[in-house]
């Protein structure tokens, strides 16, 4: 009897250890492809930011992975005033804070229009408007170019915040309709019982209560924007006006002999989206997910 009761004990001790050893070697193996995946995806990181710190000497041979033998923080400053990558920062600056800007108080009043008024035609502006989604940004290059061109308007800033802000409006539009059906409409009820009207309602209930999808709206546009190449490459030609994307082009054509300025010029125009992506992407996640459920 007594050999009968340990025989199950013995078994279900090696079964509960061998499904604990599986265990153990199942998380190591996801651990060690966690790390590769890691590696592969910031070795060009690694890679663009030593690049940009090297002569064309180290660059074509002698060290092509590895660390700098002499950090040359000489290339950033040849990028910045040889390249004008500095005049190309600035442009991209105010292109990108002008869409965003554009891009919120249209995306703000659209959205409330459309979810908490009540009129006829607003399904089918809603359906108008998430069009935008499936229209390619660089199918309309050629009908955008011939209407900036007989308005007058190509080479100026306006001819990439308009079209950049028209672009980014029905994703925006996505975005603001997740956030703002989880405001309840008995807020604007009882604001009109205190005379609030319509702007009223809008300007102290609807947008302080939107300052997330606003963050997140801004986010999307700006990465959207900043890297942009094939728009301020055809609507803009004249110098001053050119954004990093166009201007690095230039400057790879101009420079070939000194690749360092050139990978300095990359790090400026890349870090900058990486940074606020890596601080900000959980947000635009959530975002995105609330949007596709609730739009």
């Amino acid at each position: 009897m007594t050999a009968q009761t340990r025989e199950p004990d013995n078994f279900s001790f090696g079964a509960q250890y061998q499904v604990k050893k599986t265990n153990h070697v199942g998380q190591v193996l996801v651990y060690i492809f966690l790390a590769l995946w890691t590696f592969i995806n910031l070795f060009p990181i690694y890679w663009m930011f030593t690049f940009s710190l090297k002569d064309n000497k180290e660059i074509f041979g002698e060290n092509v992975a590895g660390l700098p033998k002499h950090w040359l923080w000489s290339n950033y400053a040849s990028a910045m005033k040889t390249g004008h990558m500095s005049i190309y920062f600035i442009n991209s600056i105010i292109v990108a804070a002008a869409t965003i800007l554009i891009t919120l108080i249209a995306a703000l009043m659209a959205t409330y229009a459309l979810t908490r008024l009540v009129w006829k035609l607003s399904r089918a502006t809603n359906a108008f408007f998430m069009m935008g989604l499936t229209i390619p940004i660089h199918a309309s290059i050629v009908p955008i170019y011939v209407t900036l061109s007989n308005i007058h308007m190509l080479n100026t800033y306006w001819a990439l915040i308009i079209p950049y802000a028209a672009f980014a409006l029905a994703m925006a539009i996505l975005i603001c309709s997740g956030f703002m059906s989880d405001i309840p409409k008995d807020l604007d009820e009882a604001a009109r019982i205190d005379g609030c009207g319509v702007w009223g309602i809008f300007f102290r209930i609807i947008v302080p209560l939107m300052r997330p999808a606003l963050a997140t709206i801004g986010i999307y546009t700006f990465l959207q924007c900043w890297n942009e190449l094939m728009f301020a490459n055809i609507f803009n030609s004249k110098d001053q006006l050119k954004t990093l994307p166009v201007g690095i082009q230039a400057l790879s054509g101009q420079y070939t002999t000194n690749w360092g300025p050139i990978g300095a010029a990359l790090v400026i125009a890349t870090f900058p989206t990486l940074f606020v992506y890596i601080f900000l992407s959980r947000r635009i996640q959530e975002s995105f997910i609330a949007g596709a459920i609730k739009g």
